[in-house]
Parts: structure tokens; C-alpha cells; sequence
């Protein structure tokens, strides 16, 4: 199919609330690739609340009309002067992580998330809530052809930051989990640690996504903020709320970890040492992923694929998606699809 010289994007223009309606969309010049960068038609996009992060101006944006989307699945259509990865027509997924120096200290030991000048598609430069985009194709991840499009695109990230935030909460094997918050990402990373043994229990505001937790195999599911019926060794903050730090803390058993996997967090209330603190409790933050991460994760899926719930938009809907995102009327993971894919 020849590449037009120009192609329907959704760009954020002005950041604020949803309902002023911030993205809008526009025709933009077909990106071209350059150096090791590849040209990728997009096939579908999940969306994130990173995205909804940035459309609102929690996550301030680094450009001007910035498109949004890191959970991207497409196919090559071209590529620079020094890219040879990749031929032409291979499935391909651009994350989050765009780029990194390779040569600071974070990078040369293995936490090139930790990067100083690391850069992030959809964010310092376009991403997926478009027609094309280019990525460097050191960056970019091969993805089995047997996993459909639009349920690959959450685990580009949803899948791999869930990966990481169980990394970083230590669960041990067959470890009792906490969930707080079970959208897209949480879906899945409950997923892996039932894969692992382990017992999940699920606190979130969402009715709905209490039952898909139940209908998981997930061992209880109740509200946000309330406690869950035994002690957890680990757990997960999906939720961007500050406020559900104090009771995930205090739900820990001795020596238990909460990490947080979210870029954003509203204000987290003061702790109080002896309930949220003592008796070697840790609270981690979760930055990005590495490459490490996605290639791992995805490893994992194509093992043992997970069950993925997706919700799906045309993509002349991206703005609704991103309303109903805002709104908890998503179940699983929004995903904008393009090509009838």
C-alpha cells in the first residue's frame, strides 16, 4: 500500500479537564523515518491513563500538540537510511520508553529507566493516536502473530509496568497480593501473579471491575479503601489516589512491600510511623520500564497468554475513550482500533 503524504492524528492542544474536550484532531505530513528509525502503520492503540494524565496537565506536556499513545501494534512500512531490523510488513509494538543514552551510570547497570535523558513516545514525541509514527527500531518489539492486535496493545504497557510494579513489591512465591485499583494494567498483573500461586485480593471503586476480578479467580474484591480479609506480603497501587497509600501500607504484614506503579499520584496524606511504616514495611515508587522488562513480560505472555479485557473505539472515538477512561466506564483496557483490526 503506498504511503500517503498525510494522515489523521489526535493531538493535545490545550490540556484541562476532560470534559473541555482536549484532544482534537487534526491532518498532519506523514512522519519520515530517519537513521534507525522505522515507519510504522498503526493498527491499534490502547489507552492509558498516562494519556489521560497528559491531556488533562497532571503530566505537563514537553511539545506542543503532542499525539498521545504508547501501547502501539502495527506493521512497517518503511524505514531510515541505517535501520535493517525490521524488514517491511513485520508486527511490531511500540512502549513507552522511546529512547535512552546507553551511557549513563543507570544505563550501563541495567536501569536505563532511570536515564536522565530518556524519552517517552507520546510525551517528548508522537505516539500511537495516529495513523503513523516512527520509532527507533532498537526500541520497538517484535510480537507473536498469534495474539490478535487489539489484544496485544495493552501489554506494551499496561502488561509490562504490571510486570515491573510486581518486581518491585518482591511477592513471594505463592505470596498473598494486594490489588488497589483493577484497570488495564492491574487486570493483567493479577493475572501473573495467580500464574505464580499466588492469592489476589482486589480493592477499587469499580462494581464492574470487581466482578471481572471475581470472574478472574481473583480470592475477594471489595471497595477502594477497605481492608482485605487477611494480612498481604505484597501490593500494587494502580490507582492514581494518594489517599489509598495509608490503608495499602497499613494492610501489609510485617516486612511487606507496596509499590506504585502509576507516573502520577495525587497527594499522599501524612503517615503515621507505627501503623504504616514500622515493623519493616517499604513503599516503593515504579518509574518506566526497560527493555529488560518488555522482553521478559513478553516472553511470559506468549507462554501462558492472559485472559485480556478490552473495550474497543474507533479511532475517530479517542476522545470519548479517553472521557469514559476518566469516568471508570472501562472495562479492562480501552483500545482505539484502526484497519478493522
Amino acid at each position: 500500500m503506498p504511503i500517503p503524504a498525510e494522515m489523521d492524528a489526535w493531538t493535545v492542544e490545550r490540556p484541562g479537564p476532560i470534559s473541555s474536550r482536549p484532544l482534537r484532531r487534526v491532518r498532519r505530513p506523514v512522519p519520515v523515518p530517519r537513521d534507525r528509525e522505522i515507519l510504522v502503520r498503526v493498527r491499534a492503540c490502547a489507552v492509558c491513563h498516562t494519556d489521560l494524565h497528559l491531556a488533562e496537565g497532571d503530566l505537563p506536556p514537553r511539545r506542543p500538540g503532542t499525539v498521545p499513545g504508547h501501547e502501539v501494534v502495527g506493521r512497517v512500512v518503511a524505514a531510515g537510511p541505517a535501520a535493517a531490523r525490521f524488514p517491511a510488513g513485520t508486527r511490531v509494538g511500540v512502549a513507552w520508553l522511546r529512547s535512552t543514552c546507553g551511557e549513563c551510570r543507570y544505563c550501563r547497570r541495567g536501569d536505563e529507566n532511570l536515564c536522565p535523558t530518556s524519552t517517552y513516545t507520546g510525551w517528548d514525541s508522537d505516539g500511537g493516536y495516529a495513523e503513523y509514527l516512527t520509532v527507533d527500531e532498537r526500541y520497538a518489539h517484535p510480537l507473536p502473530e498469534a495474539l490478535p492486535d487489539r489484544t496485544a496493545a495493552p501489554l506494551l504497557c499496561a502488561g509490562i509496568i504490571g510486570h515491573r510494579a510486581l518486581a518491585r513489591a518482591e511477592l513471594p512465591e505463592r505470596g498473598v497480593l494486594g490489588v488497589y485499583g483493577f484497570g488495564a494494567s492491574a487486570h493483567l498483573a493479577a493475572q501473573t501473579a495467580l500464574d505464580r500461586g499466588a492469592r489476589v485480593h482486589v480493592m477499587t471503586r469499580s462494581e464492574r471491575a470487581r466482578e471481572l476480578a471475581l470472574d478472574l479467580g481473583c480470592a475477594s474484591a471489595r471497595g477502594s479503601a477497605e481492608p482485605p480479609p487477611e494480612p498481604l506480603d505484597a501490593a500494587v497501587l494502580f490507582a492514581p489516589v494518594g489517599d489509598l497509600v495509608l490503608p495499602a501500607l497499613a494492610a501489609l504484614d510485617r516486612g511487606g512491600t507496596l509499590s506504585v506503579a502509576g507516573i502520577h499520584l495525587s497527594g499522599i496524606p501524612p503517615l503515621d510511623y507505627q501503623r504504616h511504616l514500622f515493623q519493616e514495611r517499604s513503599l516503593r515508587s515504579v518509574t518506566a520500564n526497560t527493555r529488560a522488562d518488555a522482553r521478559a513480560y513478553l516472553d511470559h505472555v506468549a507462554a501462558r497468554p492472559p485472559r485480556v479485557t478490552t473495550t474497543p473505539y474507533p479511532f475517530d472515538h479517542a476522545d470519548r475513550a479517553l472521557a469514559d477512561l476518566a469516568a471508570d466506564r472501562v472495562a479492562g483496557a480501552a483500545v482505539l482500533v484502526l484497519d478493522g483490526s
